[in-house]
């Protein structure tokens, strides 16, 4: 039989085992709150790089941007109320890797200028070869993922290619070497676009997956008709 002693020491055990099981449990709340709490910074820190980075550059590739792309697509409804309070918005195109940037009243009247009267982003207005060039590099674009398949990486094209291409349309200067020059000069203004790659050893360009979404194909369709009417030879009366 217990005496007063034994029950005393019994509750005294009993309490200790009981503060150390909720002291226990106050330690793990307390562990996991501050694990969220890290885990909701390390997101906001990625988001907020993300949502940067998309605002530099107009646009996250996944084959170049991989961590950033895939921060913007998991949080795309965020990264989009971020962007909403600037008049903007992302798109993204998962089957080429793309997450781009779009301004919000161009996409309710893409032919309205004041569209792009927009203190973050500059319209980017090209010339008549600029214009030419992509087209003819949308049109490479397009074959090449008609063959190997939409999302395809490494449509790539010869800078050489590219010539008979634009004399086409703006006609032969009869000296390869201004030809060349030519063609170098607008590919290099393009890259600074983001649509083309610099050459490779092999004298080549990446066509990036970007210039599916830069420019309506109807729109590029009738200048290319516009720049071929304007090449053609008037006939006599």
């Amino acid at each position: 039989m217990k005496d007063i002693f034994d029950q005393f020491t019994e509750q005294a055990r009993n309490s200790t085992v009981v503060q150390s099981e909720t002291e226990a449990e106050t330690l793990h709340s307390d562990e996991k709150k501050d694990q969220g709490q890290a885990e909701v910074a390390i997101t906001e820190r990625r988001l907020k790089d993300a949502v940067q980075n998309l605002l530099s550059l107009g646009l996250l590739e996944e084959s170049s941007k991989r961590h950033l792309y895939k921060t913007a697509v998991t949080y795309f409804a965020q990264l989009n109320s971020i962007l909403e309070p600037l008049d903007l918005y992302a798109q993204v195109d998962e089957i080429r890797g793309l997450v781009f940037l779009r301004i919000l009243n161009q996409a309710e009247d893409p032919n309205n200028d004041e569209a792009w009267s927009h203190p973050l982003v500059r319209r980017q207005r090209l010339t008549l070869e600029q214009s030419l060039l992509v087209a003819i590099l949308r049109q490479h674009f397009v074959n090449y993922e008609q063959e190997q398949g939409v999302g395809a990486e490494g449509a790539l094209v010869a800078v050489d290619e590219l010539i008979p291409h634009l004399q086409l349309y703006l006609g032969d200067s009869g000296s390869e070497s201004k030809e060349r020059s030519r063609i170098v000069t607008l590919l290099d203004q393009l890259k600074a676009h983001g649509l083309v790659s610099a050459p490779d050893q092999h004298d080549r360009i990446t066509i990036r997956p970007i210039i599916a979404h830069w420019a309506n194909p109807e729109n590029l369709q009738a200048l290319l008709h516009q720049i071929n009417a304007l090449a053609q030879p008037q006939e006599a009366d």
